[in-house]
């Protein structure tokens, strides 16, 4: 197969599997707190990312990029997975599945409006824009369209699931930082955030049950949110022939997500939810694709001709 074609196999799988999870983590918090799904779903990825790596022969590089960088895996594994997957869960716990999920979605908008100050980076139009158009639709998810009323079902839910998309950019922030092979540093960053998930288990909650449903869906968020398809979006990078055709494809995965949530949560889609993911999803293709006219449009527009 083409690399091109196999980078579209890969893609679409990682998009699929991401488009399932909304769903998994509603019926996974039906047996599990925030906390025991967090700690039975980074140890089900533990075991599968390094199944990976000893297939690829990598587990010496654990060792290696661990002590080259202890700080910096310390501070990922805080973020990811301790603090992002806790503030994540418990906002799915006190959402409707819809609203949550499209809330989560505006990191990518959020992403580049932080890396502005943070990285030094230059601050586009477009991002401006954006960020703009995609805030707007949050807005109108969390008022449930009731824009001049201004009130909110659960504002705790909405906090959380704004401040977990703010978790998730400054995770890739700081990533940008890293040199090392990227599922050796996702699997280090969980090995290290799993003892502080273990530790505040023990001391807040109880430990997890073990009925076979409640674990499957357990693993099932393990292996498909934050293990195996995370592997897969990478082989769907690595592949592609051009990175763009595949980074739009992240489009089709909320509205994919809204289905599965109809589908089999049986949730009843409010209009709202329609109109304010129109919002979010219009803000994130505006700011990939208005650089890229912009830039197409300066190549073919003729340029002046001097004065003789």
């Amino acid at each position: 197969m083409k690399s091109s074609n196999l980078a579209y196999v890969y893609g679409m799988a990682a998009v699929f599997l991401w488009s399932t999870v909304a769903t998994a983590f509603k019926i996974a918090l039906s047996y599990y707190t925030p906390l025991q799904l967090v700690f039975v779903a980074v140890l089900t990825s533990i075991v599968a990312l390094g199944g990976i790596l000893a297939w690829q022969k990598k587990l010496s590089l654990l060792k290696q990029q661990f002590l080259r960088r202890p700080a910096f895996y310390l501070i990922t594994g805080l973020i990811n997975p301790f603090l992002y997957y806790v503030v994540l869960f418990k906002a799915y716990s006190l959402l409707p599945a819809q609203q949550a999920l499209s809330l989560n979605y505006t990191w990518a908008v959020l992403l580049p409006l932080l890396a502005a100050p943070l990285l030094k980076q230059h601050l586009r139009k477009s991002d401006i824009a954006a960020a703009l158009v995609a805030y707007t639709g949050v807005f109108i998810i969390a008022t449930g369209g009731d824009i001049s009323g201004f009130s909110f079902d659960s504002p705790l839910g909405i906090g959380l699931a704004l401040t977990s998309t703010l978790l998730w950019c400054l995770y890739w922030i700081v990533n940008t930082k890293d040199q090392g092979d990227p599922v050796v540093s996702l699997l280090l960053s969980f090995l290290i955030g799993l003892p502080f998930i273990a530790v505040t288990l023990v001391l807040t909650d109880t430990l997890p049950s073990f009925s076979l449903k409640a674990i499957f869906a357990g693993m099932y968020v393990g292996l498909f949110e934050m293990g195996i398809t995370f592997v897969l979006w990478l082989m769907a990078l690595k592949t592609a022939t051009r990175t763009a055709n595949i980074s739009t494809m992240v489009f089709l995965s909320p509205v994919m997500s809204i289905g599965f949530i109809a589908w089999i949560l049986q949730e009843t889609i409010a209009m709202a939810t329609y109109l304010g993911l129109a919002f979010i999803l219009s803000g994130m293709m505006l700011q990939q694709l208005w650089p890229r006219f912009t830039e197409r449009k300066s190549k073919i527009s003729p340029k002046p001709k001097l004065a003789e």
